[in-house]
């Protein structure tokens, strides 16, 4: 083979790995959760009801008032993302992050929060900062830009019944009341 052809073929293959992509991280498992939120951002604090549903579908969560009514219905899917006001007002964006930072001023950290309500770190964001109880369950680590510390509701519990999540844009409180995997 002449070294222009051979050239060329390392070309050709640096090329065709370059254009390869990377493995997409396990989806987590489908679940619906409810709860409780409460986030402090820009000296303000939000509080309130959540549900979430994830599926095959994507995810569909619900903020409500204390007194249950709803205040916004967030929509995530591989097309993008909507968010929904109370009075049916439609934004659409790329992402549950970007779009809950222009409409509420914090930041949901969606990629991650899949994981961190079931107790696990997020494959695919750099982790550090890892502490594990006697029980080897996660209870605080690092994950990108966000700090995450998780309570049990007991020593056998398998999934957190609190998580809080703090970033440079908000602390985010999540109080699980329930979490049924699908």
């Amino acid at each position: 083979m002449s070294s222009g052809l051979r050239s060329c073929a390392v070309l050709a293959a640096l090329l065709l790995a370059a254009c390869a992509t990377a493995p997409l991280a396990p989806a987590p498992p489908p679940f619906e959760l409810s709860g409780r939120i409460a986030v402090r951002y820009q000296e303000r604090v939000f509080t309130g009801a959540l549900r979430w549903t994830r599926d095959a579908n994507g995810d569909d969560i619900w903020l409500s008032a204390p007194l249950g009514q709803t205040l916004a219905h967030l929509r995530a899917d591989e097309s993008g993302a909507t968010f929904t006001t109370a009075d049916q007002k439609q934004y659409r964006g790329s992402s549950i992050e970007s779009l809950t930072q222009s409409g509420l001023g914090w930041r949901f950290p969606l990629a991650g929060m899949r994981y961190w309500v079931q107790g696990k770190p997020a494959p695919g964001l750099p982790l550090a900062a890892v502490e594990r109880d006697d029980a080897n369950r996660l209870r605080r680590c690092a994950q990108g830009e966000w700090h995450v510390a998780f309570d049990y509701a007991g020593d056998s519990a398998v999934r957190p019944s609190r998580v809080e999540v703090e970033g440079a844009s908000a602390t985010i409180r999540l109080v699980i009341d329930g979490l049924t995997l699908l």
